[in-house]
Parts: structure tokens; sequence; C-alpha cells
């Protein structure tokens, strides 16, 4: 119990400082990526703060699994090297009396990955892209900047303003191009302002102005010079649905409808908890190191190891997808080819461990005479 209570406060301790950091790494990324959006126009700048939010818990599954991955790797090399192994080993106790404790541990953990996989993750990606498709079809003049070219989002109109008021609804000195079926039309005006007609369509009135319209099939140009214009920039009919792709999409969706996005989707939700579970039993036996030598190759092992249990995860979601592979065939062989490599690495281990308990015993003995006999220094 002592041992057991010791260890959990240290795997506790040293998982709080690594998903800290791993948190700290992903969250500045993601600042610098959002905030360039942001600055290029791609995103509201007010909805910055709430898609940071709905970015971190995307990542959140992944900073969990190589919270506790990382957490038992330390602290199980940390006792090798510090030889609380050999005192563990040389008291009769065996590697598999870890495998408690580090489940103890690591449970919270998987059923929090369990439900962000299964219900935050998909809400949060929901979340995201009904924000950024908000903005896009909010009215094109309110995402111009002034004095800088932006296009619309229909991707056929581009504006440039001099200048634009704090409500965001006057403008002044304007130039519009416009591309429609052939046609390009160039509109420079001196003002305009945005005004909603009965029907709740947006337009863009400008005045005092020019209107130029090239027809480059026909070779004609015309000139048109106007007191009052208007540009449509939004219709009423368009509504905000945000983003249904397999990410975004409730479990239960994803199970009405199995087609091959879908049970990608469901396969590597599925696999995050089970990879949670496998990485954490994975990493006592992986812990092995040598204190003469140092922890450098096994912390590399391990990170190889992680990198291609995703990457081969990711293969096996492709498969489903690209209807390569059932779903029933494709979530379980990556997963159960890990825990025998578990089981193996623990019979190795094992069997190094009984080959070796006299040896283990003898330098317990000899260190604790060595103590012993060892005069107390003088106070």
């Amino acid at each position: 119990m002592i041992f057991q209570r010791a260890l959990r406060r240290e795997l506790i301790s040293t998982a709080g400082a690594v998903f800290t950091t791993l948190f700290t790494i992903i969250v500045t990324v993601m600042l610098i990526k959002i905030l360039g959006q942001a600055a290029g126009g791609q995103i509201a700048s007010q909805d910055v703060i709430a898609l940071i939010g709905f970015q971190s818990l995307n990542y959140m599954p992944i900073l969990l699994i190589l919270t506790g991955y990382i957490s038992v790797l330390l602290v199980v090399t940390r006792s090798y090297q510090d030889s609380e192994m050999v005192v563990w080993f040389a008291s009769g106790q065996s590697l598999v009396r870890w495998i408690r404790p580090v489940l103890e541990f690591g449970l919270p953990i998987i059923i929090l990955t369990t439900i962000l996989s299964f219900v935050a993750t998909p809400w949060a990606n929901n979340q995201s892209a009904q924000y950024r498709e908000r903005f896009e079809k909010r009215e094109d003049i309110s995402r111009v900047s002034p004095g800088k070219f932006q296009e619309s989002a229909a991707a056929n109109r581009i504006f440039f303003v001099e200048g634009i008021n704090g409500d965001s609804t006057k403008v002044k000195n304007v130039f519009v191009n416009t591309q429609l079926e052939g046609r390009n039309s160039i509109v420079v005006a001196k003002e305009g302002n945005i005004e909603i007609d009965k029907n709740g369509d947006k337009f863009l009135v400008l005045s005092k102005g020019r209107r130029y319209d090239v027809l480059a099939a026909q070779n004609e140009f015309r000139l048109m010079e106007f007191e009052r214009y208007g540009v449509l920039v939004a219709s009423s009919s368009q509504a905000e649905n945000g983003d249904r792709s397999a990410q975004a999409l409730p479990t239960l969706d994803l199970l009405k409808e199995r087609n091959g996005f879908n049970m990608g989707e469901l396969l590597w939700r599925l696999s995050l908890p089970l990879m949670a579970l496998c990485l954490m039993l994975l990493a006592v036996p992986l812990s092995f190191v040598n204190p003469r030598v140092g922890r450098s190759a096994s912390l590399l092992i391990a990170l190889l190891l992680y990198v291609s249990y995703s990457n081969v995860t990711s293969i096996f979601q492709a498969a489903v997808v690209q209807k390569r592979l059932s779903f029933g065939l494709a979530w379980w062989p990556m997963h159960l080819i890990v825990l025998i490599i578990i089981g193996l690495l623990f019979l190795w281990r094992l069997n190094v461990n009984s080959r070796y308990h006299p040896l283990v015993m003898w330098s317990a003995v000899k260190h604790a005479r060595l103590i012993k006999t060892r005069k107390p220094a003088a106070t």
C-alpha cells in the first residue's frame, strides 16, 4: 500500500508537469496560427478565443494519451536509474505488480479520453466550423479591412475601401471588381453603406460613382455614371448549417449513416481510448534502462513506437475510408499487435529478472553491508 500510494503520487505529479508542458506548446502554436488567420481576414477577430478553445478540445485526447504514456515512462525509468528496481526485485516482487497502480492512475485518463473522443471533440469541431461559416456568410463589406484588397466569400468579387467607420456600415472611396458570367465589372464610388430590403437581402449601396463593364467575348466596353448603385452582398436564403463532415458529426449519426468516411472517423474515435490503455501498459516493460548507460535510447525507442502505433492506426482508418477494409476487420489488429508486444516484453523482462535474481540479491546484500559498516560522519 505504501508503494502504491507513493507511485500514484509520483505519477500524478509527473502527469501534471507533462500535461502543462504539452498543453502550453499546443496552445502557443494554435494561437499563432489563429491570430494569423484573423489578421488575414479568414476569421473574425472576436472569435479568436472561442476557436482556440474548440481547437484545444480537439487536441485534448492526444494530449491525454501522451501525458499518460510519458508519465509512466518517466516514473518507471527513474526507478531504474535510482536503483529502486534493484531493491524491488531483491524483495521478491515482480514487474507485473506495477500494472495495477499504473491502471489505477490511467483509468481516469482513459475515461476522459473516451468522453472527449466520442462527445466533446465532435461538438468542438462542429462549433468551430459554424463560427468559420458564419464569418464566411457575413456581408462582404464588413469583412473588408481599410487599405487592403479583400476577396468575397463567393470568390467572384474583390473589394477595396480607403476608410471604414466603427460599426462597419459606411465606407468611403470604394473599389469593387466583379466577374460574373463572362463579364468583368469595375465600380468606383466616393462612399457607400449597408442597407437591408424588405426581403432580408443585404446590399452595399454606393453613391456618386462610375461603373465600367468589359465584355471580352463581344469586345464591348461600357461606362456608366450613377448617383446611387446597389451591390448584393448577402442573400436572406443563406443558412448556417455548420460543417457536416465526419469529424463534426455526433457518434450516433456516424452509426446511422455507415459510409466510408463515417466508419473511418468511428474507428479513429474508438482507437483513442484503446491507445491510451495500451501505451501506458507498454511503458512499464519499455522503461528498463541501465543506470550506467542512460535513458536516451529507451526514450527514443518509446517515441518511435508511439509514432508507429499512431501511423498504423491512421493507415487502417484510411483503408476503411477507401473501403479497402471493413470496420469490423480494421479496428482491432493494430491494438492486438501492441498487446502481443506488451506480453512479449513482460515475459522477456521477467525471464531476465529471474535469471539474474541471485546476482540481484547478492548486490543488494553487499550494498546493505557497506551501508551498515560505514562509519557515521562526524558532527
